[in-house]
């Protein structure tokens, strides 16, 4: 596989030096491996920390900024940071106010935030988590015991960055934060088989012919596989898996979410095809996203998350946002 890279073993301290160059409003500490918001700590404001293994970009580097996470922990390809950068974070964006961990739910990212929030009590800074688990294709995999965190960590940094730029307190934030991943289900599909740095070649089989309903972020196997699917066959597949679960009563934030490899021209079409399923299941759609956010190295494929909002999610949702993934309002 020809790769845009040096070698593999720096293959994250560049693209941390590429991110500095390229966003100096953050401040990239390449050697310790974080990303934190150049004004942190923020007076008064509840600081948010995410992370995990890198190859997900933006996930998560690309959400740290104004009305979203205050601080990212890059770990090595699909590798969970350690706990030691973790506490580096919170202590670089804590203002008094406490830091909400939001966590994916894979086994290595637990076991270490979990660890973190304790080194990081020792030191004083008050520290709450949340978990994200919102991927329905499977309970168990890899990587994890229970659902996978995927798309829906998206919904949940901006939703609860939201109401810490506004001040809201510790306890209301990490409320919020839970409140999304409930209301958050995801399911994803890949085209083409994930390839490493360090391997070089596709991670697992998948004939030309055949697409893997279920995908995981890292190349985990899902649900089964069939013969390639129309856009609208598929959408069928992902809508009506994401519905099954979450049966939404009010309107709904849909992410079209590409996997890595797959161009706008194929995911606004997908997306044409998730609206039309949702349409015909009488679910009122109230934003839509469409792009690569939660992906997986150069893998081909889409993910579709729905996330049930109320007024005020909604709201949230509206607020402003300034990162190198996501940005709009003032």
């Amino acid at each position: 596989m020809k790769m845009l890279i040096n070698v593999p073993e720096t293959v994250v301290a560049d693209a941390l030096r590429g991110m500095a160059v390229a966003h100096p409003e953050l401040t990239v500490d390449v050697e310790n491996r974080v990303i934190v918001r150049r004004d942190a700590p923020v007076p008064g404001k509840v600081g948010l920390v995410s992370g995990g293994g890198s190859g997900h970009e933006p996930l998560h580097g690309g959400f740290v900024g104004r009305g979203m996470l205050d601080a990212a922990c890059p770990g090595e390809v699909f590798t969970s940071p350690v706990p030691d950068q973790m506490v580096r974070a919170a202590a670089a964006v804590d203002s008094g106010a406490g830091v909400l961990f939001i966590v994916k739910n894979y086994t290595g990212d637990v076991l270490n935030f979990d660890m973190a929030a304790e080194l990081a009590e020792d030191e004083g800074i008050q520290v709450a988590k949340v978990l994200v688990n919102d991927d329905v294709a499977v309970t168990d995999s890899l990587y994890t015991a229970g659902r996978r965190g995927t798309g829906g960590t998206l919904f949940v940094e901006k939703l609860a960055g939201a109401a810490a730029e506004e001040g809201a307190p510790l306890e209301r934030v990490q409320s919020i934060a839970r409140q999304v991943n409930e209301a958050s289900r995801s399911f994803g599909v890949a085209l083409t088989a994930v390839s490493t740095p360090a391997k070089g070649s596709p991670t697992f089989d998948l004939p030309a012919g055949e697409l893997e309903l279920g995908i995981g972020i890292h190349g985990e196997p899902g649900r089964e596989r069939r013969a390639m699917m129309t856009a609208g066959e598929i959408a069928e597949v992902a809508v009506d898996a994401v519905l099954e679960d979450l049966r939404p009563q009010l309107p709904v934030l849909a992410l079209v979410n590409g996997m890595g490899a797959t161009p706008l021209l194929e995911l606004y079409g997908f997306a044409a095809e998730v609206h039309r399923v949702l349409a015909q299941r009488d679910v009122a759609v109230a934003r839509t996203l469409v792009g690569n956010y939660v992906t997986s190295l150069d893998m081909a494929g889409a993910s579709v998350t729905l996330c049930q909002v109320d007024e005020e999610l909604l709201r949230l949702w509206d607020a402003p946002v300034a990162t190198a993934g996501l940005r709009w309002g003032a």
